[in-house]
């Protein structure tokens, strides 16, 4: 005679299915939660209204750098180069500004140079099908270099009022790159959730043979999406240019790689490419905005706010291996 062989009930795996995909799409938001709660425990004056508005102006920068990091995620690849993509763009912007005095002109460039770094760096992966680590790393020495050069190593400036009021400037009581961030933020959603471009983006990433073998433009896509990153660094670029003034050829956008890869990370994306959003990087985004500025109300030394940023990423990393 058999003995019975033990089984899970047939709605068991549905429920843990159910299950994982609740996880996959509130994790990060839950983690927001969180944190919202933590610092607001640990420090009375973070939950004022003037330091919630200055955590978000403070993060619009980066916020729209990993913006277009998360595109690159999501197709499969990685971007090193936006921190100096950063620096020579917004070099490019003041340069170009003191010798024209028109503003108009100088944002032109700024975008111009972005673009053009972000194309060679969709060049170099598609028709040089070169890794990306290696293409971008490339172009992260070359625009440094190129910047400290232009610079003589030291930083472009320029003090026109009518530039300086794109970043300086509010409307509706809020600071113009927060505007910017929010609207990137919703025009990079709607793409890709609702246009054959951001479908082709997750089925690149997903898996890029197949999508050859069914006639996707696989290297076209890559290309824009490189195209768009290098784009999106320049508008931040011409933010903190504008707000400052000036781009520091050795400071400026240092960095800034590692802070849009930790947001996208933490906001969900996987890192081998197919899996992400648009919103999750915004959330990504504002945790770590939130944790600088908790851990600087309890003052707690920067040079260890950068462990805490790193334990989170590897968390994240960790969580994403069990789903």
């Amino acid at each position: 005679m058999n003995s019975p062989v033990a089984t899970l009930p047939p709605s068991a795996p549905a429920w843990r299915a159910h299950g994982t995909r609740l996880w996959a799409d509130y994790s990060a938001a839950a983690a927001l939660v969180a944190v919202v709660l933590f610092a607001a425990f640990t420090s009375p004056q973070f939950a004022t209204p003037q330091n919630l508005l200055n955590i978000v102006r403070q993060v619009s920068v980066i916020g729209i750098v990993a913006l277009g990091m998360t595109l690159v995620i999501i197709v499969g690849g990685i971007d090193l180069s936006v921190g100096a993509v950063l620096a020579l763009s917004g070099g490019a912007a003041l340069w170009t500004l003191g010798l024209t005095e028109q503003p108009w002109l100088g944002v032109a460039a700024g975008l111009a140079t972005g673009l053009l770094a972000g194309a060679v760096n969709g060049l170099l992966v598609t028709w040089g099908r070169l890794p990306s680590f290696i293409a971008t790393l490339g172009m992260l020495a070359a625009a440094r270099s190129l910047i400290l050069y232009i610079a003589d190593g030291g930083s472009v400036s320029n003090a026109n009022e009518a530039y300086g009021d794109i970043a300086n400037s509010q409307w509706l009581g809020l600071a113009t790159p927060i505007w910017l961030f929010g609207f990137t933020a919703v025009a990079l959603h709607l793409v890709m959730a609702h246009s054959v471009f951001g479908r082709y983006v997750y089925a690149v990433g997903s898996n890029e043979r197949a999508s050859r073998l069914s006639a996707l433009p696989v290297a076209g896509v890559k290309f824009a999406v490189y195209t768009l990153c290098g784009g999106l660094a320049a508008l931040g670029a011409v933010l903190e240019s504008s707000r400052l003034n000036s781009i520091s050829s050795a400071n400026s956008g240092l960095a800034y790689e590692l802070d849009a890869i930790a947001a996208v990370i933490i906001g969900g994306t996987r890192m081998s490419g197919g899996r992400g959003k648009v919103i999750g990087t915004v959330i990504g985004v504002l945790i770590l905005g939130i944790l600088n500025n908790a851990l600087n109300l309890m003052n707690v030394s920067p040079y260890l706010q950068g462990m805490v940023k790193g334990l989170i990423i590897v968390l994240a990393v960790l969580v994403q291996k069990k789903d």
